[in-house]
Parts: structure tokens; C-alpha cells; sequence
């Protein structure tokens, strides 16, 4: 009897400690997170942080509601990693209806343990283009198209998915609707909406290498992801031609600022606009040459003012404008540098206001100072008490002690040439 029992409690011991992902998971709850935008590094830390929380409060998996038309190929590599390695199932399901995963959405939708679809949506178009819709140029598309291919081929072998067809999506831009998807062998089911996908998901079982897990859906309580504040700020602020922009108007407000003193406004907003700059360009993948070629535009423009080069500097600013701004986002890891619709009007813009700005500091400091006693110079008046050599004279609204090296009587028009210790040394002029 004593050894019957000593053997059940051993077993249920044993059964407790067993790691759960080799049964059926029972009860828990489903994390849902909302992808409706481009795939870009703010996107990307939106799921590295949903999987880090649904890690830690025990998800039974992760359900990711996808739209997008694509996006950076850095943030798109990132992300797979993140899908592929969660300690848990992740669900991917293109919805709603009319929604789409174009390009980077491709290789994400087919990275996930479950791949789904909803009628009216679309998958493909995965062929690499540049910012502004166009081709990579052609020294560089076989090399990145080929790369995409074998990234493309490793995921869909590592999920058992249509490797053909994926080729396809990135050599020749093919794309499928949600049906034809499914007999492709591209994803795993077609669901009206997330009841019908959460029904279709009970029971379905999760294969990986040295990983097995059922999924139980019926009834499970389904809780949203929201973005965080600093989510949502990257998100917006990480699409390569808004962060641009903002470095931009943030190294012209600056300039401004050092240029002018005291206008304070535009060094404010400047200020704001290069941190937002700098927090979307520590997230994108940057070519730090462009950046110095930027900063070192500044420079000569902050010395034009100094330095009387007869336009040299100005030259030599503009230039390492235009290289920086070309040079800030080609990297041998994307494909999506600032489009030219967008550079070439900004560097003429922000190139112009550096010139103009320069110019008029540069105008000013040769100006005749107007306050103090060296605005005195230059200034006529008229002698109020005869300068025999001292007297006084009547200059600026004001009376002045004064000097003359020649005698001089009261009415005489005279003019300053000197200020020396509150005393003015004047000298006639004649008034025709």
C-alpha cells in the first residue's frame, strides 16, 4: 500500500516539472498586437516589446493582426529573427479584409509558426525597391535581390512553406489572394475574422525543431498590446525622409540661433527637431559619413560668417550638403535611401537659408555700430559753448564735453572723430 502510494506521488512530481510546451497547453490567454503601417524600426521594437511582455505574463501565443505595404529590410530581417526565436508560438494573420503583406510583409507573414489570411487580402510584391517606388539601381539590384532570395528560401524551409513561389514574389513581384496563397502552400488557413481563425486554431498543433505545443483557443480571453508612447513617437518619426527632415530644420534652427543670438525660437525648435532626429537615426541604419559630411556643412557656414572667403566657404558648404544628404542612408543594408523628390528641393532650400543667414551675419558685423560711444563716431553736431580748445557741443540730442585742435565758436558744424574717456574730439566741416 505505503509503495502504491509513494509511486503516485512520484509521478505527479514528475508530470509537474515536465516542461509544459511538450503537452496540450490548457487555459491562459492570447496576446494580440496591431501592425497597420510600414515596417520600419519603431514597428520593430513594437514587437521585440510584445514579445518580451507576453514572454514574461505566459501567452499562449502571440497573434499579430498584419497590414503593411512593406518597409526597411533591416527592420523586416529583425523582426523574423524576433518571430522565429519567440519561446512560443507566433501567429501571423493578414486582416482586415482589403489589407495587405506587401514586400517586407511577405517574408514576415510566412516567418510565423501560423500563417493566415483573410478573404479580400493580398501577399507578394516582395521585390526590393528604393524609397521612392523605384528599382535599386543596377549595380547594386542582382547582389540585394539574390540576398532576399536566399533569406526568403531559408524561411520558407524552415517553415515548410512554397520556396518557389516566394522566389517568385521577390524576382518577378508576383502576388496571390488569400485562397490562392492557401493552395500555394504559402500560408496555413483562411479565416473570415479572429473568431473564426481563434475556432480553426483549437487543436492545431505547433511543430518546431525540439519543440511541440496544441494550441487551445475555445473561450480564451484575448488581450491587445497597445504601442507605448515611445512606440508610437518612433514609429512616425522612423521613416528615413521624415528623420531627414527633421536633422535638417534642426541643424538650420541651430544655425540660425548661433548665427543671430537671441532670437531663441528658432534654437528651441531646432534643438527639438535634432533630437527627435538623432533618436530615429540611432534606430535606422545610418551611414555615418553622410553625417559627418552634414555637420562639417555647418562648420563652413558658421565660418563664412568669420571669414571673409568670397563665397569659398559657402561653396564648400553646399557641396558637403548635397554629398551628406546622398551619402546618409546608403548602406550595404538598405534600399531605401531619402528619396530625390524630397532631397533635392530640401538641400537647395536649407542651402539657400545657410547662404542668406551668412550673409546678412556677415553684413552685420561690418555695419557701424549703433549704441555706445563708438556709434558717436562719424555723428555731426554743433558747437554749444566755443571749443578754445575745450567746450562743449551739441551731438546725438545730447551735450558733450569736447576738443578741437583749432578754435572753434558757438553754431560751428562739426563732426566726431574720436571718443576718448567720455570726451569727444571734433573737427569743423563745411556745409555748402
Amino acid at each position: 500500500m505505503m509503495s502504491r502510494i509513494l509511486f503516485a506521488i512520484l509521478f505527479s512530481f514528475t508530470v509537474f516539472l515536465m516542461p509544459a510546451g511538450n503537452f496540450a497547453a490548457s487555459g491562459g490567454h492570447v496576446n494580440v498586437i496591431k501592425i497597420n503601417d510600414t515596417i520600419n524600426p519603431g514597428v520593430q521594437d513594437y514587437l521585440e516589446h510584445a514579445i518580451e511582455q507576453s514572454t514574461r505574463d505566459g501567452a499562449q501565443f502571440l497573434l499579430i493582426l498584419l497590414d503593411t505595404p512593406g518597409g526597411l529590410m533591416t527592420s523586416m530581417r529583425k523582426m523574423v529573427q524576433a518571430i522565429m526565436s519567440a519561446p512560443f508560438p507566433v501567429v501571423v494573420f493578414v486582416y482586415p479584409p482589403g489589407a495587405q503583406a506587401a514586400s517586407a510583409g511577405v517574408l514576415i507573414t510566412v516567418a510565423a509558426d501560423i500563417a493566415a489570411m483573410a478573404p479580400g487580402t493580398n501577399i507578394g510584391a516582395a521585390h526590393p525597391v528604393t524609397a521612392s517606388g523605384e528599382d535599386v539601381p543596377k549595380t547594386m539590384n542582382e547582389k540585394v535581390v539574390n540576398d532576399m532570395v536566399a533569406f526568403a528560401k531559408s524561411i520558407a524551409e524552415e517553415r515548410m512553406r512554397n520556396a518557389e513561389w516566394l522566389e517568385k514574389a521577390v524576382r518577378e513581384s508576383v502576388s496571390a489572394t488569400a485562397m490562392e496563397a492557401y493552395k500555394l502552400n504559402v500560408i496555413d488557413l483562411v479565416a473570415r475574422d479572429v473568431d473564426d481563425l481563434m475556432k480553426k486554431l483549437d487543436g492545431w498543433e505547433v511543430e518546431r525543431k525540439g519543440y511541440r505545443k496544441v494550441l487551445h483557443t475555445t473561450g480564451v480571453e484575448l488581450k491587445e498590446i497597445k504601442p507605448s508612447l515611445s512606440h508610437n513617437i518612433l514609429r512616425t518619426i522612423s521613416n528615413p525622409t521624415i528623420a531627414y527632415l527633421l536633422l535638417m530644420i534642426g541643424l538650420a534652427g541651430l544655425y540660425f540661433e548661433l548665427s543671430q543670438p537671441g532670437a531663441v525660437l528658432p534654437g528651441v525648435i531646432g534643438a527639438i527637431c535634432l533630437v527627435l532626429a538623432f533618436y530615429a537615426l540611432q534606430a535606422l541604419p545610418v551611414n555615418y559619413a553622410g553625417i559627418l559630411f552634414i555637420i562639417l556643412a555647418v562648420i563652413f557656414f558658421i565660418l563664412e560668417i568669420k571669414i571673409a572667403s568670397y563665397g569659398m566657404l559657402s561653396i564648400a558648404g553646399l557641396t558637403s550638403l548635397v554629398l551628406g544628404s546622398i551619402m546618409l542612408f546608403r548602406t550595404p543594408e538598405t534600399t531605401h535611401p531619402v528619396a530625390y523628390s524630397v532631397l533635392i528641393p530640401t538641400v537647395l532650400g536649407v542651402g539657400l537659408f545657410f547662404v542668406v543667414v551668412a550673409a546678412l551675419a556677415f553684413r552685420a558685423q561690418k555695419m557701424k555700430p549703433r549704441i555706445g560711444m563708438e556709434a558717436l563716431i562719424g555723428e555731426v553736431g554743433v558747437v554749444e559753448k566755443d571749443l578754445d580748445p575745450s567746450g562743449t557741443v551739441f551731438v546725438h540730442g545730447e551735450l558733450w564735453n569736447a576738443e578741437s585742435e583749432e578754435p572753434l565758436p558757438k553754431g560751428t558744424p562739426v563732426k566726431v572723430v574720436e571718443v576718448r574717456n567720455l570726451k569727444l574730439r571734433v573737427q569743423k566741416i563745411d556745409v555748402k
